[in-house]
């Protein structure tokens, strides 16, 4: 019976829609290649799901952005929140898988705590057992704070499934664990630029 529970997560896993549900069924943790660091790195709820896979960390920045702009690196999985003095806070975010990646230039439109979500319908044809709408909360998979980008349907947002962080597992949303996007948040305003980079 284990070995089928691991199959289908496995399946599940290959078709973008494994879920903490799903691991905690497998029991099993899994490992996904990372870019950036060019390490292998365990996640899933059997390795310390609930860590942040990848630590935010103050970098030196000498790009050609200015300071008070937010860089999605999807190639790297990483945002870089650009500051005064050469310096960046550097944060792992989970990216648009194959299909819904995306790039351009936007502005921040709209900051939200514990926002409610209402998938997009193109979501719900995808996966027609979505709700219509989902109060904010822990259980929200938009997690603690969201950042909307311009008039995208697109968000910053924390997630309640930190291991899928590094990873391109979204709908094209960037994804940060909840102490991170709370601490981005903190740092900007309504009105920041944000450039998307493949």
């Amino acid at each position: 019976m284990r070995s089928w529970a691991l199959i289908a997560a496995a399946a599940a896993l290959c078709l973008g829609t494994f879920t903490h549900a799903d691991a905690q069924t497998a029991g099993t943790s899994s490992r996904f290649f990372d870019p950036a660091t060019k390490a292998w790195i365990e996640f899933g709820p059997s390795a310390k799901s609930r860590a942040n896979p990848v630590p935010r960390q103050l970098i030196d920045y000498s790009g050609p952005y200015q300071p008070n702009t937010l860089i999605v690196n999807t190639a790297e999985r990483r945002l870089y929140h650009v500051l005064p003095d050469g310096k960046a806070m550097k944060y792992g975010i989970g990216v648009g898988r194959d299909g819904f990646q995306w790039a351009g230039t936007h502005r921040i439109s709209r900051k939200a705590e514990w926002p409610g979500w209402t998938p997009p319908p193109a979501m719900r044809k995808r996966q027609p057992d979505l709700p219509a709408y989902m109060e904010g909360g822990p259980g929200n998979p938009l997690g603690a704070r969201a950042l909307y980008i311009g008039s995208t349907i697109y968000r910053i947002h924390g997630s309640n499934e930190p291991w899928s962080i590094g990873q391109a597992v979204s709908s094209g949303c960037i994804r940060m664990v909840n102490d991170d996007v709370v601490h981005l948040y903190d740092s900007v305003n309504v009105g920041t630029k944000v450039v998307v980079v493949r």
